[in-house]
């Protein structure tokens, strides 16, 4: 694949417009067949993808208009797993009022609680989002993206103890089917041509970041995490065996890590350096790391690239832009981000991106189109003028 330097591509997520979500409220009342939503969606992520090609993005993603959120998509996709409101959740969480609390102070919305939860044995029933990539390929000629939550996300947020503990005897035992799960998924993905995958793992910084304070994901906040060495240490064995086999199969594999993405409040969401997950990265070592670097509470860039082996081995996907805001990036600032890196990566390795998705939950943008097609075209122009400049 090409590996021109400051190659761009977003992180997943982008907003669903009222009419595609009244139609999926229509679809699960029966109200409307599924050719007629299934026609509005191809439409709008049409739309998406000529967004971004309009924009130069070069690996091009469909925006996850099919999915209520980065992660509960999963129940409609594999058995033994089923999507749970949040009253429903409350039910079985023993700490309900800690978890109210959670959400009360993440200015999260009832409406936008939704997860999938371990119910049964779990098992491979349908393609996660290999269906998707297949029709974003009829789409674009450009290289494309597989967006696909992390095999520790997936886990943590499915194990609810009072249901899960019936099928599996702990959370780690849970996450060897959740492995298998995304093996036959990248099968999947590699027969199809996908050019990469990226495994979002937010709450790797939840466990490194929130000691002592109110948990920042809601999916954490289920089952109680363990000491943060015994849980970094799980997660690094997910995710090792997931993207070594990805690998093996010829996909460029991206890790894409940041610290909350739902509220435009900078301060409920979590900040810290990647230091305490230097480890792991270097362990799991994906071809890019893919991470929030525009904002001060991602910390200092050479708190990741201090590590000679992420230096010399992988491509940096550097946040230079924050999703959240109304306000465009200058393309100073990006530059000037670029320039720092290049003190410890050559251009080759250097890639710009959002720091995250724009839509992390369907029914909550954190920004809108018009604002995005701004935001893409300054990422454009800084691809140009870093190109120019330096080769």
């Amino acid at each position: 694949m090409d590996t021109s330097s400051f190659m761009i591509s977003l992180l997943g997520s982008m907003p669903r417009s009222k009419e595609l979500l009244g139609a999926k409220r229509k679809l699960l009342k029966g109200t409307i067949d599924a050719s007629t939503y299934e026609e509005l969606l191809d439409a709008e992520t049409k739309y998406i993808v000529e967004l971004q090609e309009k924009n130069d993005i070069d690996i091009i993603t469909n925006g996850e208009l099919r999915r209520d959120n980065y992660v509960s998509f999963i129940a409609e996709r594999l058995h033994g797993v089923t999507m749970m409101s949040m009253a429903d959740m409350l039910d079985y969480i023993e700490d309900k009022q800690g978890f109210e609390q959670i959400l009360e102070i993440l200015d999260v919305p009832a409406i936008s609680i939704k997860n999938a939860i371990c119910t049964g044995k779990v098992t491979y029933h349908k393609p996660l989002v290999a269906d998707e990539m297949v029709a974003l390929k009829e789409m674009t000629n450009r290289k494309v993206k597989a967006t696909l939550p992390g095999p520790y996300l997936m886990t943590r947020s499915m194990w609810l103890p009072a249901l899960s503990s019936k099928f599996y005897t702990s959370k780690e035992e849970l996450g060897k089917d959740i492995i298998q799960v995304l093996q036959q998924e990248i099968d999947a993905l590699s027969a199809i041509g996908v050019d990469i995958v990226q495994f979002d793992e937010p709450v790797l910084t939840e466990v490194v970041f929130s000691e002592g304070k109110t948990r920042s994901f809601m999916c954490a906040a289920l089952s109680e995490k363990k000491d943060p060495t015994e849980e970094l240490a799980f997660a690094t064995q997910l995710l090792e065996a997931v993207v070594s086999y990805a690998k093996k199969k010829g996909i460029l594999v991206s890790l894409h890590v940041c610290r909350g993405n739902w509220s435009r409040n900078e301060s409920i969401l979590l900040k810290g350096p990647y230091t305490p997950l230097v480890p792991l990265f270097e362990t799991v070592l994906p071809h890019i790391l893919t991470l929030e670097f525009s904002t001060p509470r991602a910390g200092e860039i050479s708190s990741l690239l201090s590590s000679t082996k992420l230096r010399e081995h992988c491509i940096l996907g550097l946040g230079v832009m924050n999703p959240r805001t109304d306000e465009v990036e200058s393309l100073e600032s990006i530059v000037n981000r670029v320039k720092e890196v290049l003190q410890f990566l050559p251009k080759d390795r250097v890639w710009i991106n959002p720091d995250c998705g724009f839509a992390t939950f369907a029914n909550r943008p954190v920004n809108s189109l018009d604002i995005i097609n701004k935001k893409l075209a300054r990422l454009k122009e800084a691809k140009d003028l870093l190109r120019a400049n330096y080769e």
